[in-house]
């Protein structure tokens, strides 16, 4: 079941399964952030708001704005 970041909360864990098309050059960004398919983050916190998020990632903390994580294909852990 696809997932998105937006609905999750501090705590939850998801795994990367792909990116949707979008700027390939911010999508490769992401794939060199570490982002790759496979990988498994933690959402740490979230702004009021909900933007940004940060996430914790292959022992790294990453801060990403809601509207750039979108293109992320997640699914539950």
């Amino acid at each position: 079941m696809s997932l998105s970041i937006e609905t999750m909360k501090p705590g939850d864990s998801a795994r990367v399964i792909g990116l949707v098309a979008g700027d390939r050059g911010y999508r490769q960004r992401l794939l060199a952030m570490g982002l790759t398919p496979g990988a498994v983050f933690q959402v740490r916190r979230k702004a009021p708001l909900g933007d940004p998020i940060e996430i914790s990632i292959r022992n790294f903390t990453l801060t990403l704005r809601k509207s750039e994580a979108a293109i992320l294909e997640l699914e539950a852990v």
